[in-house]
């Protein structure tokens, strides 16, 4: 019989705003996250983590991460957070000042050991932008730290997809030196599946010969728009996470990952094969 996998969900752009305010005068980010984490606190069996990758909030404000902070409360499972670039540092520093970060300053990278593998969390935000950018110090800790333990699987999380998706005006804005980020990858074998959010869709593909991923949110999607020129917009679809789950096996293991709905739906009912 297989073992039973270690499970980290994923759950990226949550866009709280005051309490009161709606992003983009149309979604209630708030209610969304809300029920989001009504489902996560129903899995069963639970993940052993909850990664936020990304955009916690729309403004980077203190008063909008107290607001996240009390949603968050009722959330039943361990949290980490990384930031997006609807964040800023720190302001989310503050907000979450016990998180192993690599340095008191700067870029807010740290790794998480979580049983027999380790999470990379990769903090791809320049102040006032909407691209991204691992800098210097980052790519440096991240191949000194995946040079630091070669046996043990890693799981790569960053805001900015390293790869296009066909979303033109969203690809313009992505992880600007995803090349060097590969290069890293490449030379290290442990690092297994790397993760990102910003698109607000579940996007699947390669990067650096390993599984990457964008993580759907809860609240709402970026239309899929494969024009030349697309015209930016929102669309209500129905939201989402990401469940990743770890096989220990041969090597490093096995990365599986799930888009779970998040809603309320008939069953699980037994299969009627009568």
């Amino acid at each position: 019989m297989t073992a039973p996998p270690l499970l980290v969900a994923q759950i990226t752009d949550l866009h709280i705003k005051p309490v009161g305010e709606l992003a983009y005068r149309q979604v209630d980010t708030a209610a969304a996250l809300a029920h989001c984490i009504a489902h996560l606190n129903n899995l069963r069996p639970r993940p052993a983590l909850v990664v936020v990758s990304g955009d916690l909030v729309d403004a980077g404000k203190d008063e909008e991460y107290a607001h996240l902070k009390r949603l968050l409360a009722d959330l039943a499972l361990p949290l980490v957070a990384i930031a997006g670039n609807h964040d800023r540092r720190e302001p989310m520093r503050r907000a979450f000042p016990d998180q192993p970060y690599a340095s008191r300053d700067g870029a807010m990278n740290f790794q998480l050991p979580l049983g027999p593998i380790d999470l990379m969390l990769l903090d791809s935000n320049i102040a006032g932008k909407d691209h991204g950018i691992l800098d210097g110090d980052t790519l440096a800790w991240l191949d000194a730290t995946l040079s630091s333990a070669p046996e043990r699987p890693a799981l790569l999380f960053v805001h900015h997809p390293p790869f296009a998706t066909g979303i033109g005006f969203m690809d313009d804005m992505n992880l600007f030196n995803a090349a060097d980020l590969a290069a890293i990858v490449r030379r290290h074998p442990r690092a297994r599946m790397l993760a990102s959010g910003h698109v607000h869709r579940a996007v699947h593909t390669l990067f650096a010969g390993i599984p990457a991923s964008i993580c759907p949110a809860p609240n709402h999607a970026v239309a899929l728009d494969l024009a030349v020129d697309p015209v930016p917009c929102l669309i209500i679809e129905p939201p989402g996470f990401h469940l990743h789950a770890w096989f220990a096996g041969e090597g490093f293991g096995n990365v599986v990952t799930h888009s779970v709905p998040i809603g309320t739906f008939g069953g699980p009912r037994p299969f009627d094969t009568a």
